[in-house]
């Protein structure tokens, strides 16, 4: 089992083993729940019950069960930009799934977890913190418990958790800086398209920003813009980039062209966010990826 361990303070002295855990860690209510009933809980490497009283200078320590996913291993390529005790950091390519799903039950990041799992010597149950489109490229963070997951989970409700994205858009985009707040739904429940909707469409807000502008007497005038989410709504900054008359270069779903690109061009190149056991703010960037690289040549 892997092991969450703390050392307790001099301004924790007093406190329940109950509450320093409280304190440092944000467990959710269900795995507290666990943690008491499985005695997964330990005071200088002996079972403790929640309710005692520690010394300066014990260790606290937190057992986590070992737990593991079913899927299928398969040989899919795994770009890790960071791997530790808690999380996986993945730099997606394009056209592939992240989880498998009735119609894509196979051939996915989470298949491909499975085989690096077996051949890396780890088990442990696959939990996306965040997915992006099959065919948007960039980071998506696989959490390796449970405490990970939620904490991450609670980031992301709190609005804390900083995600940027990378896009070549048709079109000069004359504003170097502004901001998209429309509300965005789903009209047609067959469909998998959203829209900007007045009446019955959740908040979405996108802050765009200029990096490069394009004029290509072969293919138009085109927009190299960075896009940090403030919502995450599904197909968020593909709808929102539309609506204003930009769509994303090959998103065919949204008014795109393909004579750049064969898939949306965009790409979550950047995260920031607390790391769920050090609390340390920690970020990481992914390189853009060569198909975007070709376009902006191309232009």
């Amino acid at each position: 089992m892997a092991k969450y361990e703390h050392t307790v303070t001099n301004e924790e002295y007093g406190m329940t083993i109950n509450t320093i855990l409280r304190l440092n860690y944000r467990f959710s209510s269900r795995f507290r729940t666990k943690m008491k009933y499985q005695h997964l809980v330990d005071l200088n490497g002996t079972p403790a019950p929640g309710y005692i009283k520690p010394e300066v200078g014990d260790v606290i320590g937190v057992r986590l069960p070992d737990e593991t996913s079913d899927f299928p291993p398969e040989d899919i390529p795994l770009d890790i930009i960071h791997e530790d005790d808690d999380l996986i950091l993945i730099n997606k390519q394009p056209g592939v799934i992240v989880h498998p799903t009735k119609g894509h039950p196979y051939h996915t990041i989470a298949n491909g977890i499975m085989k690096y799992m077996a051949d890396s010597g780890q088990s442990f149950k696959v939990r996306f913190a965040n997915r992006i489109d099959m065919d948007t490229t960039g980071i998506i963070i696989v959490c390796k418990n449970a405490n990970a997951q939620n904490d991450i989970s609670n980031q992301m409700r709190h609005n804390t958790v900083v995600k940027k994205y990378i896009a070549l858009v048709e079109g000069d985009v004359s504003e170097d800086h502004f901001t998209i707040d429309l509300p965005i739904g789903r009209p047609d429940q067959v469909s998998i398209q959203r829209t900007v909707m007045s009446e019955g469409g959740k908040a979405a807000v996108s802050e765009v920003k200029v990096l490069r502008r394009y004029d290509s007497s072969a293919c138009g005038p085109h927009t190299l813009v960075e896009v940090t989410l403030h919502t995450g709504r599904t197909h968020q900054i593909r709808v929102h980039l539309s609506h204003i008359g930009h769509p994303i270069a090959g998103d065919t779903l949204y008014g795109g062209r393909t004579d750049l690109i064969d898939r949306q061009a965009l790409h979550a190149y950047y995260i920031e966010f607390d790391h769920p056991h050090t609390k340390e703010r920690v970020s990481y960037e992914a390189p853009l990826p060569q198909d975007m690289i070709n376009a902006e040549q191309k232009l």
